[in-house]
């Protein structure tokens, strides 16, 4: 603990960002280049050093937050570095993805605001890269057994690093044309830039990984034949199967889901399209969903030059604080936050009719109506606390182009892997799985959303390096791999 009053004496301050004017003209990531190192040793100060940190508790990934906190503090930043590498496969990724359940639960936060952890754990990993202290680490020899992992997000990535430097030879498939998953075409470009993605990515290939992209694992080559070929399959798909909404109007043309919308727009960042086919330049937007990937939507929108945006969210407009009876400390907490894209929305004045920045609290969409077989109007009615109507509050907005952010439900079945394998599913409809992440067939386990269901990052990496010790005992008979959560773990709830 570098100075015992940090917490008393520095108050919090966190990465700047960019003048909105000015990043809503390009797709760079929205905080100040450089912003960080100057301030950042005075916020890791902070740190209390508490006697139980529970910042660990409320990371699944169990980051060794206050020992890294008190190096940066110090600015030994191999040391920080080394800590921090411990327990997280890609830092740079969840330093600028995580909404930061660690600083929810961070003591200090009982009745101040918490440590700026998520942005010591940026600066970390950010300057790790450009002082060269996260060498590739090959193994020193390999085991003879392969392992094929299905999907290049975050758990599949995590896994696979895992097993290779285990020793295993291990194949990643990707059914896009590029790896990632949906930090590659889910995360648009000014919440994480995707250098960051391929210098992690060169890494990998460095230490032996291999991948197959362009692989449609059950169509372009069969479950069953790719379980052959492999002594043991890790299924990390995701959760894709995107929720519907079923009213009025749905078959009108104009709404799309936002993974529909999101990848064009970051294929366009990739050179691939000059303009997307769903541009929403000069169009009238409408969100439906409230969560992050809504808030994605919103910031694309608004880069897009659309013509208005308006994000509707059917819980209503949270407090500011932490209500203690209904969401005590530790837990996170549903409070009011202001995004990037929403702090935009709001100076930008993209939706006159919003209760606060670009959104539409306790809002329900009704139908939607349209002309020509096009959609042009969204109907939406407010609802009380239990999510009923209230009568007489129904309301029109122009509506050019709908975006449907409304979640997942579970892995998509469509490409037959599932029903290739003969896999069982829970009562959710994800991947069934006992205590050691096994699915019902021997030697094909499953991890992350498509079998925990929609998740954060943070466990998305936590269940891939849970999940390699699971594949390594099962090949090796014993793993040293860390274990950070087993299946039915869950964020901490009331």
């Amino acid at each position: 603990m570098a100075d015992p009053k940090g917490f008393m004496t520095t108050p919090r301050q966190e990465w700047p960002r960019r003048p909105v004017e000015e990043r809503v003209r390009d797709w760079d990531e929205v905080y100040v280049p450089g912003g960080l190192l100057p301030i950042i040793s005075k916020q890791a100060d902070r740190c209390m050093d508490c006697g139980v940190p529970f910042c660990h508790h409320a990371c699944p990934l169990g980051n060794l937050i206050p020992e890294w906190n008190d190096l940066v503090s110090r600015e030994d930043w191999r040391a920080a570095s080394d800590r921090l590498h411990a327990t997280n496969n890609f830092p740079e990724f969840t330093g600028r993805l995580c909404p930061a359940p660690c600083e929810a639960g961070c003591v200090l936060a009982i009745n101040q605001p918490a440590v700026t952890i998520k942005n010591v754990e940026c600066a970390i990993a950010d300057r790790a890269w450009e002082e060269g202290f996260i060498p590739a680490r090959p193994p020193d020899r390999l085991s003879g057994k392969t392992v094929a992992v299905i999907g290049s997000g975050p758990t599949g990535l995590a896994a696979a690093q895992q097993l290779t430097r285990a020793g295993h030879t291990v194949a990643v498939y990707e059914k896009d044309d590029r790896l990632g998953g949906l930090m590659r075409y889910g995360i648009p470009a000014f919440k994480m830039e995707k250098r960051h993605l391929e210098r992690r990515l060169e890494q990998m290939r460095s230490e032996g990984t291999r991948f197959r992209t362009s692989v449609v694992v059950g169509r372009d080559v069969g479950g069953a034949e790719l379980r052959g070929r492999y002594d043991a399959v890790v299924i990390a798909t995701g959760a894709t199967a995107w929720r519907e909404l079923p009213v009025p109007g749905r078959e009108l043309d104009g709404i799309h889901q936002a993974m529909e919308y999101l990848p064009l727009a970051n294929r366009v960042c990739e050179g691939d399209l000059r303009v997307s086919p769903m541009s929403a330049a000069g169009k009238h937007v409408v969100i439906v969903g409230g969560g992050d990937t809504g808030a994605d939507c919103l910031g694309t929108a608004v880069r897009d030059r659309a013509a208005s945006v308006t994000q509707l969210d059917i819980y209503a407009q949270p407090g500011a604080e932490r209500d203690d009876d209904t969401e005590p400390w530790p837990t996170y907490p549903k409070i009011y936050r202001l995004s990037a894209a929403h702090e935009e929305a709001r100076d930008l004045g993209t939706a006159p009719a919003a209760d606060a920045d670009a959104r539409l609290f306790a809002a329900s969409t009704l139908r939607f109506s349209g002309d020509g077989g096009h959609v042009r109007s969204l109907h939406l009615v407010e609802v009380d606390e239990r999510r009923q109507p209230v009568a007489g509050t129904e309301r029109s907005l122009p509506a050019d182009l709908v975006l449907l952010a409304l979640g997942f439900s579970g892995p998509d079945r469509g490409d037959g892997l599932i029903d290739q394998l003969g896999l069982a599913l829970d009562a959710r409809g994800t991947i069934a799985r006992d205590d050691g992440f096994a699915t019902n067939v021997p030697g094909v386990f499953a991890a992350g959303d498509a079998a925990r269901g929609q998740s954060l990052i943070v466990w998305a990496i936590a269940e891939g390096r849970a999940v390699a010790a699971a594949v390594d005992r099962y090949l090796t008979g014993a793993s040293h791999l860390p274990a950070p959560i087993a299946p039915t773990d869950r964020p901490m709830r009331v």
